[in-house]
């Protein structure tokens, strides 16, 4: 009778990834010392990790900023994404889940938000930080405009309609703006800001009386 020999296998244990380690040490070190690390070598050597391992994710430290804020905007997505309700919201509704959500995942570090903004004077100008996950925003917005269109509840109108991502990207940045000078409890001022912008936004892309007027006007041209 053949006896059949048992082979163990080995498997090999997968390195973590070190890119989330990366942003995560840069973040504490620039909030610790108010400034960037003199290089990269000297920050590599603190992490105790090889400098070829940054530049398998990064190119520099401005690039490392740009990682770090497109990354909030990709969670703030996911959790979107992965919450069935959100899916049966109308376009009002997402955007406000959208910025209630993107708040509570900024707020986890608001500390290292207010040093990205630190002599930033006009942040709707997109400062290179924010390149990316102005990409992603607009990305989604694109979509969400185009599911309003849809919809009806926004409304395609001559030229202001293809300029509606770019005021919303400016609602953003005026949101974030808020609520780092927001020093309510909780940051209720803040919620109260999203939902009154977003209201009057939607409002604004939305039928007005001046769109039921043109269509009247419209109706009684076309009935002549």
């Amino acid at each position: 009778m053949a006896t059949v020999k048992a082979t163990s296998k080995t498997t090999k244990t997968k390195k973590p990834d070190s890119r989330n380690k990366i942003m995560d040490t840069y973040k504490d070190y620039v909030l610790t010392n108010g400034s960037e690390p003199a290089s990269v070598f000297q920050f590599m050597k603190g992490l105790k990790l090889p400098e070829e391992e940054f530049y398998k994710y990064f190119g520099s430290f401005k690039t490392i900023k740009t990682h770090i804020w497109k990354a909030y905007m990709i969670h703030t997505l996911e959790i979107l994404k992965n919450d069935n309700a959100y899916q049966e919201y109308t376009v009002r509704e997402k955007l406000l889940a959208f910025y209630y959500t993107l708040m509570e995942v900024l707020k986890k570090d608001r500390s290292y938000i207010m040093y990205s903004f630190k002599g930033v004077k006009k942040p709707e100008l997109s400062p290179s930080f924010l390149k990316s996950f102005k990409e992603e925003y607009q990305d989604y917005i694109h979509d969400l405009i185009a599911e309003g269109l849809d919809s009806e509840e926004i409304i395609k109108r001559p030229i202001l309609s293809d300029r509606y991502h770019d005021a919303l990207w400016i609602q953003l940045v005026f949101i974030v703006n808020f609520w780092l000078r927001d020093d309510t409890t909780n940051f209720q001022q803040t919620d109260a800001a999203i939902e009154k912008t977003v209201n009057l936004s939607i409002e604004l892309m939305g039928r007005g009386p001046l769109d039921m007027m043109v269509d009247f006007a419209k109706f009684l041209y076309q009935s002549r």
